[in-house]
């Protein structure tokens, strides 16, 4: 009653294609030899998979049941095979980085450039990803670090503090709010302010800040990112409250930023599996990454007291 791999692999074929030529094809070999297998397979399972009609296939919907399965175990042999891909990879020095926008754009490719001075003979990809992908990147094993704002909660995957920034007002630099050292978030109201959909960890993180002050939210712009509204800003649309990670993205975007009373603050979180050892060149990169951190300012209020203590 059971069925083999191959036979599983004809079944797929066959109701992928929807012909016996077609799965011939994609399995590079004769048409016969499918119809053969097709047959002992539903012979096998003792029951018909496919209905002849006027030399058509039409699947029954015992078939079309059974080809869902059928689906998961073949996604789940293509993981396999991508694991051995990545463990083979690993041990050849290559290390996948996945990255959130918002920390990625200055401080990974710094860490990285450092990187692959040291290990020349080093390969290094990165990509750009939101919250779920890149958890799914990797807990599939297609990425052997994450850094995001946002913990992940997973039992198989580990997150710690790389870094801190508060979250600061960003405006253009002839703007009336750059003559204050000190913000609130009253102060804003009478400009255009840039946010967030509020199903957005940064969406909900200002609708939060707004609650505590007892102020009602009134957003002129909603972006989907930080990126974004640094632009908006910067193209004079209206003052936006975002991190300074994203704000070292703009160098030279003439914009300004101004502390915010009692503004949360945002993390850099190194995410990875939890039950595997990270490889020597993974290890490296991190502690590269910890040191562009602190460098620019966004060190661990723990770092900070230790540096004290030390001096």
């Amino acid at each position: 009653m059971s069925l083999n791999l191959r036979q599983i692999e004809v079944f797929r074929a066959v109701m992928s294609t929807g012909s016996i030529s077609g799965a011939s094809k994609v399995l590079h070999v004769s048409q016969p030899a499918v119809s053969r297998l097709l047959s002992y397979t539903e012979t096998r399972v003792g029951f018909p998979l496919f209905e002849r009609i006027k030399g058509r296939l039409y699947a029954t919907p015992e078939a079309k049941r059974l080809f869902r399965e059928v689906d998961h175990v073949y996604l789940g042999v293509q993981r396999v095979n991508e694991v051995a891909h990545s463990l083979a990879e690993r041990r050849q020095g290559v290390l996948h980085v996945v990255s959130s926008p918002s920390i990625g754009h200055v401080l990974i490719p710094q860490a990285i450039a450092r990187l692959c001075e040291r290990y020349t003979d080093a390969r290094v990809t990165f990509n750009f990803l939101n919250y779920a992908p890149l958890q799914d990147r990797l807990l599939n094993h297609q990425a052997d670090i994450g850094v995001i704002s946002t913990p992940i909660d997973h039992p198989n995957l580990e997150t710690k503090p790389l870094g801190q920034s508060p979250v600061c007002c960003v405006c253009p630099e002839d703007h009336p709010l750059t003559r204050k050292t000190m913000l609130t978030l009253a102060d804003l109201a009478d400009y255009p302010l840039i946010a967030y959909d509020r199903d957005t960890p940064y969406g909900r993180m200002v609708a939060q800040m707004f609650e505590r002050a007892g102020l009602p939210l009134k957003t002129t712009i909603e972006v989907g990112s930080p990126q974004s509204a640094c632009a908006l800003v910067q193209a004079g649309a209206g003052v936006a409250l975002i991190d300074e990670f994203s704000l070292l993205n703009w160098p030279n975007g003439h914009l300004v930023s101004r502390p915010v009373m009692d503004a949360p603050v945002m993390m850099a979180n190194l995410a990875f599996l939890r039950f595997e050892p990270m490889s020597q060149l993974a290890q490296s990169f991190v502690k590269i990454l910890r040191k562009l951190m602190a460098a620019n300012g966004f060190s661990l209020q723990e770092e900070m007291r230790e540096g004290a203590l030390r001096h």
